[in-house]
């Protein structure tokens, strides 16, 4: 994958380089602007100058090029000097444009360029936006001076101002890149949370449930042995379906594709109650197709369902459990299928409030599917209650209707 993180982007905007090819691209693009320079340094080399004004050339034009290269080489590589430090250098290149281009020559102007790329550079934004404007002015004040001042102006006024704006958007950019590599690195941070809390959840859902049975089973198994050794053997068999079925739903949920199906949670729920010798109470309508009951919708109540019964057979020392499916209105007109768990146990355990793992996890299956989670005291005063509400869509016949009187009859237009 090419992109800013890999070593195939040599110029890896809004971030340092990592090795010397990177480096090198990066220097290429600063120095190929030092191209300009050659007014400065052609009216140096050609001499005609007194000795004192040579020498502040050669010491200046040094001087310019060495702060320079800290102010922007030290940004390039995220190692910028201290704000007061910063402050200094750029108002000493300022000084020095200002000096060389009054004293040496017109040819000095295009320092005040470099400065404004400096100053987009280093500075913030609420800074440039009045700093270049006034080392343009700064120029053209100076530029005044000379014969050919609207020459020199349109020659170095305009790319300083232009200049400077344009490494301004240069750096928007690459602020913007580096809050978006950041933000990809969080969004994968997220996601890979995201993704271990679901394989947390959807191990302590399966493996719960299963090893509860297991467990269940092995008991009886060995409470059977020596008496009844075919009944032990059934309940053998069964731990063995168990596991098996145990080891394919934790496969299927590490792959993702788990997509539980109420019909065939309800047969494992019954095999639970019945092997843990409690009446199960079972509305005929969980056993039934229901139209309108999507995937998401209809996987949220089977998890539900798994959860609400392992915790009636591990918790609850209940001797009966309810089991309905109903559907319900709300006072905004939202239509709700509503799964009841009714167990005639010990109740809510004491100190509650604080929902355990595998009721947090369901709390979070239901609200992905625009659902919620209620639970609390049984109706008839003893044991608990567990209620999981899915939407549903109106039924056809509860939707407004058109009025026949404002119909068009065959033939009218």
């Amino acid at each position: 994958m090419n992109g800013p993180e890999t070593d195939d982007n040599p110029v890896r905007i809004g971030a340092p380089p990592r090795t010397r090819r990177q480096a090198l691209v990066k220097s290429v693009w600063i120095v190929i602007w030092f191209g300009y320079l050659a007014g400065p340094i052609g009216s140096l080399a050609e001499g005609g100058m007194s000795p004192a004004h040579e020498a502040l050339g050669w010491v200046g034009f040094l001087t310019f090029v060495a702060v320079y290269f800290a102010l922007v080489f030290r940004h390039m590589a995220h190692r910028p000097m201290p704000s007061g430090a910063m402050w200094a250098g750029v108002v000493l290149i300022a000084a020095l444009a200002v000096l060389l281009s009054w004293t040496l020559g017109p040819n000095w102007l295009v320092l005040f360029t470099f400065v404004s790329v400096a100053v987009a550079v280093t500075q913030p934004f609420r800074t440039s936006r009045w700093a270049i404007p006034a080392l343009t002015a700064t120029l053209v004040l100076v530029g005044t001076r000379y014969p050919d001042a609207r020459t020199y102006l349109f020659a170095y006024a305009l790319p300083c101002l232009l200049s400077g704006f344009a490494m301004v958007g240069v750096q928007h950019l690459i602020r913007t890149t580096q809050e978006l590599r950041a933000a990809r690195q969080e969004v994968a941070r997220l996601a890979a949370n995201e993704e271990r809390l679901r394989l947390a959840r959807d191990l302590h859902d399966l493996l719960g449930h299963s090893l509860s049975l297991i467990t269940l089973k092995s008991e009886l198994a060995g409470r059977m042995l020596p008496a009844r050794p075919a009944d032990a053997a059934r309940q053998v068999a069964d731990i063995e379906q168990v596991s098996r079925q145990a080891l394919v739903d934790v496969r299927e949920a590490v792959t993702g594709y788990r997509r539980p199906r109420l019909v065939v949670e309800l047969a494992g729920a019954r095999a639970a109650l019945r092997t843990a010798a409690i009446t199960a109470d079972i509305d005929p309508a969980l056993e039934r197709a229901h139209r309108g009951l999507g995937p998401d919708g209809e996987g949220a109540l089977a998890w539900a369902l798994r959860e609400a019964v392992t915790n009636v057979v591990r918790h609850s020392a209940a001797g009966r459990c309810e089991l309905l499916l109903t559907e319900e209105w709300e006072a905004d007109e939202r239509h709700y299928l509503c799964l009841s768990v009714i167990d005639d146990g010990t109740g809510a355990p004491r100190g509650g409030g604080h929902d355990g793992n595998g009721l947090a996890g369901l709390r979070e299956r239901l609200a992905l599917a625009d659902g919620r989670l209620e639970t609390g005291a049984a109706p008839h005063g003893r044991g608990f209650a567990l209620r999981a509400y899915v939407p549903l869509p109106a039924p056809a016949a509860d939707r407004p209707v058109p009025d026949a009187a404002s119909e068009p009859l065959p033939g009218q237009a």
